[in-house]
C-alpha cells in the first residue's frame, strides 16, 4: 500500500516534465516562468519535509500518509482546472505541501518495522512505486498533453490519489506500532536540532542536496531537450524519457542479488559513473534513438545510487527517524527546485546539451565522493566497534 503511496506521489511529481513546453504556449509564457510548476513545487515540498518529520514520529508515519494522499487528491483536481498560470502554480504548491509527507514517512516506517539487514532489500520494494511513479509521470505527462490534453493528466492523478488514500485507509487496521516509538523528550524542535548536530548526518543531507540538483534537475528538462533539439513529439519525448522509471524498476527486481553482489561502496561509486555516462549521452548523441538506452540504464545507475542513500538515511539518528529520512527527502527536492531554477537559467545562455554535458561531470564527482564518505564511515564504525 505505500508503494502505492510512493507511486502517485512521484507521478505527481514528475507530471509536468514533458509537458512545459505545451504549456508555455498555452499560457504565453517563456520556459522559465512555466518551469515554476516543476521548482515551486520542489522548494514547497523541501520546506515542509520541517514540519512532517517530527510530526510523523510523534502521530504516526502511516496515517499521516493516508491523510495526505486524500488531500492530494483535491490539489490534483484543483490543478487540472487552473484558468491561469498563476492559479496551477499555487495549486502545484498546495499539492506539494501534502506530498511532502508521502515518500519519506512511508521509508521511515520502513525503517521502525525492519531491521538493517534487510532494510535495503525492503527500501528497494518500497522504491519500485517511486521508479514507476517517474516512468508514469514523464509518459503520461507527455502522452495526454499531446492527445487530450495536459489537463487530464491531472484528473487523472487526482483519481489515483483518492483510490489509494481509500486503500490505506481500508488496511489502516493491519498495520502494527512502530518499534521505535516517539520520546516527547526532545520535542518538535529539538528533533530537527538533534539530527543537525550529527556530524554524518550533515554530510548525507549535503549529498543528497547535490543529487537532488544534479540528478532531477536533468531529468526535468531531458523531455524537453529531446523536443527541441531532435524535433520529436512530446509523446515520444516523455515516453524516452520515462524509460529512467524501468531501469530503475529492473534494479528493484535485481536489488537482492546487486546489493550483495557489490556491496554500498560500489553500488554508489558504479551506479554514480553509469548515470553519468547515460546523461553525456543524452547530452550530446546526434542520432536520438541513442537516448533511449540511455535513458533505461540512468535509472539504473540512479537506483543504485539512490537506495543505498536511503538505506544510509534511515539509520541517521534511529531515535528521530521520522525527522531524520523526512529532512533527506527534503534536502532532495529543495536540490532539485535550485537544478530546476539554475538550469533553465543556463539554458538561456548555452544549448540544452551543453548544460547536461555539464552536469554529468557533476554527477561523476558526486558519486566518488559519496563512496569515499562512506568509506571513511564504515572504517570508523569498524575502530569504534
Amino acid at each position: 500500500m505505500l508503494s502505492l503511496a510512493t507511486f502517485a506521489s512521484m507521478t505527481i511529481q514528475r507530471i509536468c516534465d514533458p509537458m512545459l513546453p505545451e504549456l508555455s504556449r498555452d499560457f504565453s509564457a517563456p520556459i522559465d516562468e512555466v518551469a515554476q510548476v516543476v521548482s515551486m513545487f520542489a522548494i514547497t515540498y523541501g520546506l515542509m519535509q520541517l514540519v512532517f518529520g517530527p510530526l510523523g514520529d510523534r502521530w504516526g508515519k502511516y496515517k499521516l500518509v493516508m491523510l495526505a494522499t486524500l488531500v492530494c487528491s483535491v490539489g490534483s483536481f484543483l490543478s487540472a482546472f487552473s484558468a491561469s498560470l498563476n492559479f496551477l502554480i499555487m495549486a502545484r504548491i498546495g499539492t506539494a505541501v501534502f506530498a511532502a509527507a508521502i515518500i519519506p514517512l512511508s521509508m521511515a516506517w520502513v525503517g521502525d518495522q525492519v531491521h538493517y539487514e534487510r532494510r535495503q532489500e525492503t527500501l528497494a520494494r518500497v522504491g519500485l512505486g517511486t521508479m514507476l511513479g517517474i516512468t508514469a509521470g514523464q509518459l503520461f505527462g507527455g502522452l495526454l498533453t499531446d492527445t487530450l490534453g495536459w489537463r487530464w493528466a491531472f484528473a487523472m492523478v487526482a483519481v489515483l490519489f483518492g483510490w489509494v488514500s481509500l486503500m490505506l485507509w481500508r488496511h489502516w487496521r493491519y498495520i502494527e506500532t512502530p518499534s521505535v516509538p516517539y520520546s516527547s523528550e526532545h520535542g518538535f524542535l529539538g528533533q530537527l536540532i538533534q539530527v543537525a548536530r550529527d556530524p554524518w548526518a550533515r554530510a548525507l543531507l549535503s549529498i543528497a542536496l547535490l543529487e537532488g540538483g544534479s540528478v532531477f534537475g536533468v531529468l526535468a528538462i531531458t523531455a524537453s531537450h529531446l523536443h527541441q533539439t531532435h524535433g520529436i513529439s512530446l509523446t515520444l519525448a516523455g515516453g524516452t524519457t520515462a524509460l529512467f522509471g524501468f531501469g530503475g524498476m529492473l534494479y528493484m527486481a535485481t536489488a537482492k542479488y546487486t546489493i550483495r553482489r557489490f556491496g554500498e561502496i560500489s553500488l554508489a561509486r558504479y551506479g554514480g559513473s553509469l548515470l553519468s555516462v547515460c546523461f553525456a549521452v543524452v547530452a550530446f548523441t546526434p542520432w536520438w534513438p541513442m537516448a533511449i538506452p540511455a535513458c533505461f540504464f540512468a535509472g539504473f545507475g540512479f537506483a543504485m545510487f539512490h537506495n543505498t542513500m536511503q538505506a544510509k538515511a534511515t539509520q541517521m539518528v534511529p531515535s528521530a527517524r521520522g525527522t531524520s529520512v523526512t529532512l533527506f527527502a527534503g534536502a532532495l527536492f529543495l536540490g532539485q527546485s535550485l537544478g530546476v531554477l539554475v538550469l533553465a537559467k543556463l539554458m538561456a545562455y548555452s544549448n540544452s546539451g551543453h548544460v547536461i554535458g555539464i552536469d554529468a561531470l557533476g554527477v561523476f564527482a558526486l558519486a566518488w565522493y559519496f563512496g569515499r564518505k562512506l568509506t571513511h564511515r564504515n572504517a570508523s564504525q569498524a575502530d569504534n566497534a
